[in-house]
């Protein structure tokens, strides 16, 4: 059976070891996992050569909300997010699903940051308003968290972010990235590039940003100024790695059908990135 990654750019992607590692601690001989380059307009072209021999697609940047109208089946999550991460090939069909939300449920709570854990009505600001910010909407929601505030360069652009807290029913304020802060948040999700959160690393540093936890959806270089700002501080840092972990673990369990091999995936995926260093 054949799977893979897809995205633009896709070279430096981690997904391929876990995934093989995966299908290697499973014992299944003759799965493929491989990278493949592929942007928005090369999409429909390729899901249409997809044929019996495939399993299952990850999907990451620009992908995750152009494939919503080439499936066939979208579950719920993915629909009300907005974005798809997996596409399942089965009974002939493309079903979307989205394992980011889990993902990053599954890396918090490895830090013992848990729905209970979090006082009530948790202050929770996220940075950006992509596709990875409306998983972190869902994931969020997922805490017990019904409001939160989104810091973007760019509001006019936050119109899917928006529309995905109405479907999520999570109430949404808009904030300048670099602008005065409301209450400091319980949580922090950082969902920007590498380095566009420096000046939330220097907020931290200078006491005028203490999130009690933090997410950071980098995951090489690692630790970010903001990570490592973030745990000199005091705070529980999750970092990238723990959600791809984990959003994989998911996507091999829907591929395969069978239990994801965790352990064996995060052997393989920090000596992985111990080896980029």
């Amino acid at each position: 059976m054949k799977a893979a990654v897809l995205g633009s750019p896709i070279a430096h992607s981690l997904s391929p070891v876990l995934h093989r590692a995966a299908y290697q601690a499973l014992g299944l001989r003759g799965w493929t996992y491989e990278a493949i380059e592929c942007d928005e307009d090369g999409l429909p072209g390729l899901l249409a050569r997809c044929g019996p021999g495939w399993a299952g697609l990850s999907l990451t940047m620009p992908l995750k909300r152009a494939v919503l109208p080439l499936l066939d089946q979208i579950e719920p999550l993915a629909a009300e997010v907005g974005a798809a991460n997996t596409v399942i090939f089965t009974g002939g069909g493309r079903h979307g699903h989205n394992t980011d939300v889990p993902g990053m449920i599954a890396a918090l709570a490895e830090q013992g940051v848990t729905g209970p854990s979090l006082p009530a009505g948790a202050a929770v600001l996220i940075l950006g308003a992509g596709a990875t910010a409306c998983s972190a909407l869902a994931a969020a929601r997922g805490l017990g968290i019904g409001a939160v505030t989104v810091a973007t360069r760019d509001p006019a652009r936050a119109g899917g972010l928006l529309a995905a807290a109405g479907r999520l029913d999570v109430k949404v304020t808009l904030a300048p990235f670099d602008g005065p802060l409301g209450p400091p948040p319980d949580l922090l999700i950082s969902t920007v590039p590498a380095g566009a959160a420096d000046s939330y690393a220097e907020r931290i540093s200078g006491q005028t940003l203490q999130p009690r936890c933090l997410l950071d959806v980098i995951y090489h270089p690692w630790p970010t100024p903001l990570a490592a700002a973030a745990r000199k501080a005091g705070a529980a840092v999750a970092g990238g790695f723990a959600l791809l972990l984990h959003q994989a673990a998911v996507q091999v369990e829907l591929m395969t059908g069978l239990p994801a091999p965790l352990e064996a995936m995060r052997s393989a995926g920090l000596a992985a990135l111990q080896s980029r260093r």
